[in-house]
């Protein structure tokens, strides 16, 4: 009889819970060959370990996961004590036929009578056998004493034991779920066979491979042992949280992206030793704290691999499988298809592989892009590999953490060069009315971030130096270069550039040295753009987009694209989206203000220009435009007009530009019906008289500043007609 630990409680112990306040036992119960507490060992992102005899549980605000731009909530390790099946049983309606060519209900209630447990299939003769082969206190492979069934999945019983050679370690049997099963027998030999030499921290280490005879046959069965993991698999936190929301929300889309970047390490290794994972889904990956780890390797395989039996998921496997069988890229696509059923409530398997992604807020409009991609029923269509998928991911988890915390999380691309110039900054004429002018083609595609050269291209050396020059001798220099790939698609980025024609060969020329490569397309986006067909480059800058969802270069090219062909609201989107992002895209924070005030939105325009950094030396023109959208095509408010004095007082701007700003605020506030008197603007106080005043004051200066003799004398014409009346 072992009395119960817990403090203040007096009950007894039985079949491992007290009969009194029903909680497992402290730590004493335990045998000194498997003891109820480990060692803790971390692994941190360099991949190096810590040792510490017990668990902490301090932890920073943010994590290991999600490259420190997610706070993802760490799941408390579970003791394994605590996580035995008292009952161990296959559901009834998870009992189907082993035989791959079957899969018929087999082990099904008939009437009063329960379904059998072993037996075989009605349907093909297979036998099958639901119940655990092992019990507690078996000792298998003469090391590992069995505690009981954890779980059971597609290929097998999970049995907790303790590794009596290395004092009580907590390690994982996996067996097998049918011992009749030829291909499943082959399926644990193939993970004996090569699994045991793999180590990374995002898969679960497989120490040895033990066999141990069948109670009922007598026969020898297989068993993997690998390391417990003592966390909560993803399709656990997935489920909590849409029986919490009502089967409405899923996990934060924030929080899944940290996890599938975790789950791209995995797959990159796995991909660097020539394996596919092949079955990737939420049920085969677990968090333990602040770590994450691929289980369930019972369908990895060599990419070489082509007599063994492929083993997925229906709903997350890919639809070439059957005819091409698996590859990097299908691989990939499962981690598209297990992203999504984390991020929103819809089932998978309804319509297997083919199921359609579920509507998508327009707010995480990269995200669905970089799905859409990862998910293509095209394996050429989609990423080709975990870095490319990666360097996405990273860019969108960017944006959506921007869009939520409201905060820019700016990066430097790995495909792109930074943006060029700022294009949209000069003021329109006073007399239009308008702040700014409409967008010019030409400027917008030289203010476009350039694709990053090859650095082992021959002409990359004489590229870098090729920065700027005059339009002509540029030409000239590419066109005498030697014809490297590089230097093929420089040339036509220049023309392309001045709006000239590319020939045709030498788009020929291109495709033929990099074919698929997405630069070509690229240029040939900016081509239309400059040449005159905004649509046809928009058309081609959403497809980039869509190829590159995580770069905020294509998106800007489909903005400026857009605007060209007057959809603004489209523009404007995606504008907002960049600028959101990375305050060092500077046309974009111009571009949304440029739209904003032609729908009327001066609040928001003001606001986006405000948002210029302080360091950019562009701020000055941002705030000089809020000067003139606070007084142009409107009439102010007198506390409009001071607050636009005040941005005047801050501005450093040449005497000329500053005193045609300030004349352009007085003559708005002259227009004013009344005026209090009360305030001042720079000092003048605004009342009829003080304004006439310092506005004659301001256009006299403007006079002597004049580049025209007809200029001066029109703003003399306008000092004389604003002058305060007096008696001479």
């Amino acid at each position: 009889m072992i009395k119960c630990a817990q403090p203040g409680c007096g009950g007894t112990v039985e079949d491992g819970y007290c009969d009194l306040c029903g909680l497992a036992p402290q730590a004493d119960p335990a045998p000194p060959s498997a003891p109820l507490t480990r060692p803790s060992v971390r692994l941190d992102m360099s991949g190096t370990a810590s040792t510490g005899s017990s668990r902490s549980s301090r932890r920073s605000s943010r994590g290991h996961l999600g490259m420190g731009l997610v706070e993802v909530p760490a799941v408390p390790y579970r003791d394994p004590a605590g996580v035995v099946l008292a009952d161990a049983q296959v559901p009834e309606d998870r009992r189907f036929c082993g035989n791959p060519d079957c899969g018929q209900p087999v082990g099904r209630r008939r009437g009063d009578q329960p379904g059998r447990t072993e037996g075989f299939c009605p349907h093909c003769g297979w036998r099958f056998s639901f119940t655990p082969k092992l019990a507690e206190g078996d000792l298998v492979g003469g090391q590992y004493e069995v505690k009981g069934c954890l779980a059971h999945g597609g290929l097998g019983w999970i049995y907790l034991a303790a590794d009596r050679n290395l004092e009580g370690r907590w390690v994982v049997l996996k067996g097998l779920l049918d011992t009749g099963d030829v291909e499943a027998l082959a399926a644990a030999e193939a993970e004996r066979r090569f699994l045991t030499a793999m180590d990374h921290p995002n898969i679960v280490k497989i120490f040895n491979f033990v066999t141990h005879p069948d109670p009922g046959t007598g026969t020898m069965v297989g068993y993997i042992v690998m390391e417990y993991i003592g966390g909560a698999s993803l399709q656990e936190m997935l489920r909590a949280r849409l029986r919490e929301s009502d089967n409405r929300e899923a996990l934060p889309i924030a929080q899944v992206i940290a996890y599938g970047l975790e789950i791209l390490k995995a797959f990159g290794y796995l991909h660097d030793q020539g394996l596919l994972y092949c079955d990737l889904k939420p049920a085969n990956v677990i968090q333990v704290e602040e770590q994450l780890k691929l289980i369930d390797l019972g369908a990895v395989r060599r990419i070489d691999d082509a007599d063994s039996s492929i083993y997925g998921t229906v709903g997350y496997q890919a639809p070439e499988i059957a005819a091409d069988g698996p590859s990097d890229s299908s691989d990939l696509y499962t981690v598209g298809r297990t992203l999504a059923v984390l991020s929103f409530p819809f089932s998978p398997v309804s319509g297997g592989s083919a199921a359609p992604l579920p509507a998508i807020d327009q707010k995480y409009e990269s995200y669905r892009r970089f799905l859409e991609r990862a998910t293509d029923a095209e394996p050429a269509r989609r990423f080709q590999n975990t870095a490319e998928m990666s360097d996405q991911l990273v860019g969108v988890l960017r944006e959506v953490r921007a869009a939520e915390e409201g905060a820019p999380h700016p990066a430097q691309s790995r495909m792109f060069g930074p943006e060029r110039q700022v294009v949209g900054t000069e003021l329109a004429p006073a007399a239009t009315g308008q702040v700014f002018g409409p967008l010019d083609r030409l400027d917008a595609v030289s203010a476009l971030p350039v694709p990053l050269v090859d650095p082992l291209d021959p002409a990359a050396g004489l590229l870098g130096g090729l920065t700027s020059g005059n339009p002509d001798e540029l030409v000239a220099v590419l066109e005498s270069a030697p014809a490297t790939p590089e230097a093929t698609l420089a040339l036509i980025r220049v023309l392309s550039e001045l709006g000239r024609p590319v020939p045709d060969q030498l788009l020929a020329n291109a495709t033929g040295q990099l074919p698929g490569d997405w630069r070509i397309w690229w240029y040939r986006g900016i081509g239309q753009l400059a040449s005159g067909d905004p649509d046809e480059a928009a058309r081609i800058f959403d497809g980039l987009y869509s190829w590159l969802p995580g770069e905020a270069a294509p998106r800007l090219a489909l903005a400026f694209a857009l605007e060209a062909g007057g959809a603004s609201q489209e523009a404007e989107r995606h504008y907002a989206a960049i600028w959101q992002t990375d305050r060092s895209y500077v046309s974009a924070g111009f571009g949304l203000a440029r739209l904003r005030l032609a729908a009327g939105d001066r609040a928001g325009a003001t606001t986006g220009l405000d948002e210029v950094p302080a360091t950019s030396i562009h701020r000055t023109a941002a705030q000089a435009a809020a000067v003139a959208a606070a007084v142009r095509g409107q009439d102010p408010a007198e506390g409009e007009l001071v607050a636009a004095g005040e941005r005047l007082r801050n501005l450093k701007l040449d005497g000329r530009d500053r005193d045609g700003l300030l004349s352009e605020v007085l003559r708005s506030a002259l227009g004013q019906a009344a005026l209090s008197g009360q305030a001042t603007l720079l000092g003048t106080p605004l009342h009829e008289k003080g304004v006439r005043a310092e506005l004659e004051r301001v256009y006299r200066a403007l006079a002597r500043s004049a580049r025209s003799t007809a200029e001066r004398r029109d703003f003399v014409d306008l000092a004389n007609s604003v002058r305060p009346r007096t008696l001479w």
